[in-house]
C-alpha cells in the first residue's frame, strides 16, 4: 500500500482539504478510495480531494500521511502527476474559443452558434459538454481537417447537440436538429452530409472509403487515448450522465462497450489516428476493464450525484455509450 494524505491545509467551501494520492497507480488509489468511502466525484485526475473531517479516518485505514512537498516529490516520481495541457480545462476557459471557432466556419450564422453552445451547455451533461465538443475539434485539427472538411467540422458541432443519455436516439435526434438549423445557410448536399456524419457517431463504425467518416470517429474516440488521470475523469463523467442507472448495469453495460471496442482491429481508422491515439487508446480501456471487472467499484452515479450538491466536496466529472 503506497497511498498518501497531505495536511487538511488547501481552503475550499468552508473547510480544508487533504489531497489522497498513489504513488504507484491509480487502480490502488481508486479501489482505496472506493473501500473508504471517499466519493469518485472527488477525484481530480491524480488525487483526491478530502475534506479534513475524514483526515483521520482514512490515516486509521491505512493512508500514510505526509507533508505536502513529499506527497509532490513522490507523485511526480511515479509519473502519475498531471499538469496543465493534459487536464480537462473549464467549461467556461473554452467557450470564447468556440465562438470564434463557430464564426470562422459559417461566418453570419451567429444565432445558430448560439443555439448550439446552450444545447451544449446544459447543465445535465458532465462529459458531453462544451469542453467534449472543443476536444473533438482540436482533434480534427490534429488530423488536418481544416476548411475544406467543412461538413466534418460542422458535423462535430452538431454530433452530440441534444443529449439525453438514449444512445442512438441522441444520434438521431442531433442529426435532425442539423437538418432543421442548416437548410439555407449550406448547400441541400452539404446538409445531408453532416446528418449522415452526425448519425455515423452512433456506431464510430465508417465504411473503407467514408475519408469524412474516418475523420470525425477518429476525434470523437480521441478521449480514449488521453493520460490516464484524464482518462478517469473522462470515465468518472460519463458515470455521471446516467444517475439513473443501477451500479450492476452500469458495469455490465460499461464492460460490454469495452469489450466491443477492444475486440476492433483498429479503434481508428485513419492513418494520422492510428499512429497517434491506437495503442494509448487500447491501455486506457484494458486498464478501465480491469477496474470494472475487479471486486472495487465507484460509487453508483445516484450517490455521486448527491454528494454533488454537497458544498462540503470539491467541484470537478440504458448501455452506457463510448464516447
Amino acid at each position: 500500500m503506497a497511498v498518501l494524505i497531505d495536511p487538511p491545509r488547501w481552503p475550499a467551501h468552508g473547510t480544508v482539504f487533504s489531497h489522497l494520492v498513489s504513488d504507484v497507480s491509480l487502480a490502488e488509489l481508486h479501489a482505496f478510495a472506493t473501500r473508504a468511502g471517499v466519493p469518485w466525484r472527488a477525484f481530480d485526475h491524480d488525487h483526491y480531494d478530502v475534506p479534513r473531517r475524514l483526515y483521520a479516518d482514512l490515516v486509521a485505514l491505512g493512508a500514510e500521511p505526509v507533508r505536502e512537498t513529499e506527497l509532490i516529490r513522490r507523485l511526480l516520481a511515479s509519473g502519475l502527476r498531471v499538469r496543465g495541457p493534459a487536464r480537462a480545462p473549464k467549461r467556461a476557459a473554452v467557450v470564447p474559443g468556440l465562438v470564434a471557432a463557430w464564426e470562422e466556419t459559417l461566418p453570419g450564422a451567429a444565432g445558430i452558434g448560439d443555439e448550439l453552445l446552450r444545447h451544449w451547455m446544459q447543465e445535465h451533461r458532465h462529459y458531453h459538454d462544451v469542453r467534449h465538443l472543443a476536444f473533438v475539434l482540436d482533434r480534427l485539427a490534429d488530423l488536418d481537417a481544416g476548411p475544406s472538411a467543412r461538413p466534418t467540422v460542422l458535423a462535430a458541432w452538431f454530433h452530440d447537440a441534444v443529449h439525453d443519455g438514449a444512445d442512438g436516439d441522441d444520434e438521431q435526434a442531433s442529426a435532425r436538429l442539423a437538418e432543421r438549423l442548416l437548410p439555407g445557410l449550406v448547400p441541400t448536399a452539404e446538409v445531408a452530409e453532416v446528418a449522415r456524419l452526425v448519425r455515423l457517431t452512433a456506431t464510430h463504425d465508417p465504411g473503407p472509403a467514408d475519408a469524412a467518416g474516418a475523420l470525425l470517429s477518429d476525434a470523437d474516440l480521441a478521449i480514449l487515448a488521453v493520460v490516464p488521470g484524464r482518462y478517469d475523469v473522462y470515465v468518472r463523467d460519463v458515470r455521471l450522465e446516467y444517475p439513473d442507472l443501477p451500479e450492476e448495469r452500469w458495469r455490465a453495460g460499461r464492460l460490454a462497450v469495452l469489450d466491443r471496442l477492444l475486440d476492433r482491429d483498429r479503434l481508428f481508422r485513419t492513418a494520422a489516428g492510428h499512429e497517434l491515439w491506437e495503442a494509448a487508446a487500447r491501455d486506457n480501456l484494458a486498464r478501465e476493464r480491469d477496474f470494472w471487472s475487479g471486486p472495487h467499484r465507484a460509487p453508483s452515479a445516484r450517490k455521486l450525484a448527491e454528494i454533488g450538491r454537497n458544498p462540503a466536496v470539491s467541484e470537478r466529472s440504458a448501455e452506457p455509450g463510448a464516447s
